[in-house]
């Protein structure tokens, strides 16, 4: 469930980058003496740190949530600690692609518009589609693959062996978030070494 609130942090991504054309501090950092590269690499940094605080938020939540309910739990306080850790790539992986979409759109309410559009209505209707048609192939499309990282809990399963087979693809989307990232943030790169002031 959390992975539907990064909508929020990440239309905060958007307007950090989009300011920076709108208010042409990216070419006067440009002119200053920064690099392209130090550039994107300072936006990185602005992304995790963002998903970073994020995660902290989550880690801070988490542990309210568990430490009011532990009567009803197992008394396992850490034995779940390793989703901390894929939320946050999670987290970092759709923040990237909301600064991809910002990065090529350049205009505030245009980024707003396809980031929104895409995240709530076209990659779900697509999802539920190549569930029902096309077997499951849309578990690769950009944010699936890393919402695909924390499986549905297993209170809300109907069956272990849905359970299981769930885990096993999460371990695997770990792979696939972390070269969707890297493929997202290599463009990045490429594309601002190209651009024009």
């Amino acid at each position: 469930l959390s992975s539907w609130f990064i909508f929020i942090p990440a239309v905060v991504v958007i307007m950090f980058i989009t300011n920076e054309y709108t208010y042409k501090t990216y070419r006067q950092n440009i002119i200053d003496g920064w690099s392209r590269k130090q550039f994107m690499t300072g936006k990185l940094i602005d992304v995790g740190m963002v998903a970073l605080l994020i995660t902290i938020l989550f880690t801070i939540v988490s542990l309210v949530i568990g430490f009011v309910n532990k009567d009803q739990g197992n008394g396992d306080v850490w034995g779940q600690v390793k989703y901390i850790g894929l939320f946050f790539l999670q987290t970092f992986s759709q923040l990237s692609l909301a600064f991809l979409i910002a990065f090529l759109a350049r205009k505030a309410f245009i980024a707003l518009g396809i980031f929104l559009f895409y995240y709530l209505i076209i990659e779900n209707v697509l999802v539920a589609l190549a569930r029902e048609k096309a077997n499951d192939i849309g578990r690769y499309l950009p944010f699936e693959i890393s919402d695909r990282l924390i499986p549905i809990p297993a209170f809300m399963m109907r069956n272990q062996e849905q359970n299981r087979e769930l885990q096993a693809m999460a371990n695997v989307h770990v792979f696939y978030t972390l070269l969707l990232i890297a493929l997202t943030w290599g463009f990045c790169y490429w594309r601002n070494s190209k651009r024009d002031l």
